[in-house]
């Protein structure tokens, strides 16, 4: 099994220049060499193809959602290239890229494995559709969408099908939710983790319940992780974050303890935005809780990833 590392250089469904410079980054603090001297065979896919256009053109394709075309354009050529690496017993390590390549992540990983579940991490909800969005921004819809929820095209992205049952979705380190997403979890099945209740029992309490709850349910997990899950305190380089997050340890145990579970198949890093940042400050965090997660993770999983 090899790690297989995809950059995803998209920043269209932020609005804000910046977070497409992410896989760059990654590779500048030698992301590959990092993962070779902790014994891993590393292979690094190189960049998804992103259509350059300009900022006349974001609404050319729908008069709400920005840049319709071009996030679905890159995230269907994410999701064949995730499938690709997936279905050959590799691991596919999505760095991004503003958090809009969920939507190709998640549909090229459960191409292969259709039981899916699914870890998503973010101060935000993501969870908006087309009806509910407050911005347009399609950052904001990746995770309701691979659930089924919003338009046919981001829904149907790749596959025409849901990508993953709401009951096998976990959410954790929510605070910035809108109302729609807040109606949107009320009405599925899918377990939320806000940071009101992280802080009330605990981060190990949490993990604990978020593994012991997909443990049976599903055949492998997702991770979808978001830099601005962490306390704003931490990282200046993403586009929205939020006070009153995840501690740096927190995240790290987080990480790791999902790692080490035998159930992680693939990993998505994102919202790494380099003209935000402060010497680099985010990006070196960054750094760490990767080296957390491939220092604790579990080989065996699932007999060599050969699920689907």
């Amino acid at each position: 099994m090899a790690l297989n590392i995809i950059g995803m250089p998209i920043n269209h469904g932020t609005g804000k220049l910046g977070s497409n410079l992410g896989p760059q980054k990654f590779r500048e603090l030698n992301i590959l060499d990092t993962l070779k001297d902790m014994g891993y065979d590393v292979c690094d896919l190189g960049d998804i193809e992103v259509a350059e256009v300009c900022d006349e053109d974001i609404h050319r394709c729908d008069e709400k959602l920005k840049f319709y075309d071009v996030v679905i354009d890159a995230n269907t050529k994410l999701a064949f290239r995730v499938y690709e690496s997936i279905s050959k017993g590799n691991f596919p390590l999505i760095l991004g890229g503003d958090h809009s390549l969920g939507l190709g992540s998640i549909a090229g990983v459960s191409k292969h494995i259709k039981n899916i579940g699914v870890i998503w991490i973010d101060a935000h909800g993501d969870m908006n559709t087309h009806e509910t969005t407050l911005t347009g921004n399609i950052h904001g819809m990746p995770l309701a969408a691979s659930m089924g929820k919003g338009p046919d095209k981001l829904v149907n992205l790749f596959e025409h099908r849901v990508k993953v049952k709401d009951e096998n979705v976990v959410h954790i380190a929510g605070r910035d939710l809108d109302p729609g997403e807040i109606e949107l979890i009320k009405n599925s099945k899918l377990k939320a983790f806000t940071m009101d209740k992280i802080k009330e029992n605990g981060i190990d309490s949490i993990i604990k319940e978020s593994l012991d709850y997909l443990r049976d349910k599903v055949d492998a997990i997702h991770v979808s992780f978001d830099i601005d899950s962490l306390d704003s305190s931490f990282v200046p380089g993403t586009g929205t974050p939020v006070a009153d997050g995840l501690t740096v340890e927190e995240a790290k145990k987080l990480l790791s303890s999902i790692a080490a579970s035998g159930m992680l198949v693939s990993l998505d890093l994102v919202e790494l935005n380099p003209l935000l940042d402060n010497n680099d400050e985010t990006a070196k965090l960054y750094m760490e809780l990767l080296k957390a997660v491939f220092e604790n993770y579990n080989s065996s999983v699932k007999a060599q990833l050969a699920l689907g």
